[in-house]
């Protein structure tokens, strides 16, 4: 069912530890069980599994379960082992794991969607189970109860969502590009505001409740930082990706973003280092360098007897230029743009060698890659896609500041007083 790669990791890449196989169709969500040598899938096969590393270093499923509708998503609580199940008819499964891991038994059945469920998260802290569908809606329902408390609908299919326990506002993401903040309460809710920055649909989502930082990743291939805890706007734009980025996670510790695009790439981006919002493209009817016009601007062609040009943004500045007057091309990593973008050339002069040193590093996952997972604790990252496979990795985090020896130090004395 699994084959062992590596028993320990040889580099500071991500080293492949496990290739689990034994599904029969696409995996949509895969989770590692904290503390355990453990994977949790669910697969458009219908089936859930559970995975245990063996003797022999090896994951066979320990558990099996087939379910009436192909498996869409999944959210596991770990402290109290229950695990909800989205399908592609529109039902949440909600099952208590033994401890064990050897049995799951049926809880309750949610009628949350008319149509496949998306995402979901559930939250211990209020029994609530907020879950988006390509119904187009976001609903969240009582655990305790399983009844519906509230549901609110959009233009268009809701992909993705990330929720804050402390205060109940939830971030969705839906296909048009949209990011929609709204505070939910028992019986009903409130629209916060629209974040709005991404030209194609939302893949993924990640919300950090410490910084207050929340992450979104795109079919345009980039990813962007809002930084709503400081409540001016800020927005870091992220450009490391050559396809659709489905998958993205912060690790507050060190402060590094990783994300994952469908066609295997694995970036690592750094957090720690002062970066520039990129510059709003501006409008013009004629270049703003050589004043020559757009092909648009029929009043300048014809008093200046000349052909209208095509219009281009350099991205540093954010001027609106002729072809010939952003002939160059160059990457600028503080501005999020690790590949060569263009610029106008009065830009161009103006960067320096330093300015192209690179602030992200680039991984291949070597197989599509549409769901991710990681315990940073223990340095391990799991990856799941179309092709069936799940692949286990060992990730060696940079220690730019000696936090993986304090961290070493502090468990080793919190052993010794029996802290824990």
């Amino acid at each position: 069912m699994a084959a062992e790669i590596h028993s320990r990791p040889q580099s500071s890449r991500p080293v492949l530890l496990n290739k689990i196989e034994g599904h029969s169709d696409a995996v949509n969500a895969a989770v590692l069980i904290p503390k355990e040598d453990g994977v949790i899938t669910v697969s458009e096969d219908r089936t859930i599994r559970v995975w245990l590393k063996r003797d022999s270093g090896q994951y066979w499923p320990s558990i099996y379960h087939t379910v009436s509708s192909p498996c869409s998503c999944m959210s596991y609580h770990h402290d109290s082992r229950r695990i909800f199940i989205g399908q592609d008819n529109g039902a949440i499964v909600e099952f208590l794991l033994s401890e064990d891991f050897n049995k799951m038994n049926h809880v309750k059945t949610y009628p949350a969607h008319q149509n496949r469920v998306s995402d979901m998260v559930f939250s211990l802290e209020s029994e609530w189970v907020v879950s988006t569908g390509h119904d187009k809606s976001v609903s969240w329902m009582c655990t305790q109860s399983g009844s519906m408390l509230g549901r609110h609908y959009f233009d268009s299919w809701a992909s993705c969502l990330q929720y804050d326990n402390d205060t109940q506002h939830v971030f969705i993401g839906d296909h048009s590009g949209q990011i929609t903040l709204l505070k939910l309460e028992r019986q009903t809710y409130s629209t916060v505001t629209t974040l709005k920055g991404h030209e194609g649909s939302i893949g993924a989502l990640w919300w950090d409740p410490v910084q207050r930082l929340l992450f979104s990743g795109a079919s345009d291939h980039s990813v962007i930082m809002w930084d709503i805890g400081g409540r001016k706007g800020r927005t870091l734009l992220l450009q490391g990706h050559h396809e659709r980025v489905q998958a993205v996670r912060y690790l507050q510790l060190t402060r590094q973003l990783v994300s994952c695009s469908a066609d295997g790439g694995v970036t690592v981006w750094n957090m720690d280092t002062p970066r520039e919002e990129a510059p709003q493209w501006l409008d013009s009817d004629s270049c703003q360098k050589c004043e020559q016009p757009f092909f648009w601007n029929v009043k300048q062609m014809w008093d200046s007897k000349t052909i209208g040009l095509r219009q281009h943004h350099c991205r540093k500045c954010g001027k609106a230029v002729c072809g010939k007057c952003s002939s160059k091309r160059t990457t600028y990593p503080v501005m999020g743009f690790e590949f060569q973008v263009r610029v106008c050339d009065t830009c161009y002069d103006t960067v320096k060698d330093e300015d192209r040193t690179a602030l992200a590093t680039f991984h291949e996952g070597k197989h599509n890659i549409a769901f991710m997972d990681m315990d940073p604790s223990r340095g391990l990252m799991v990856t799941c896609g179309s092709d069936r496979v799940i692949k286990v990795r060992h990730t060696i985090i940079p220690d730019h500041w000696g936090l993986n020896s304090i961290l070493l130090h502090f468990f080793k004395y919190a052993w010794k007083v029996k802290m824990f």
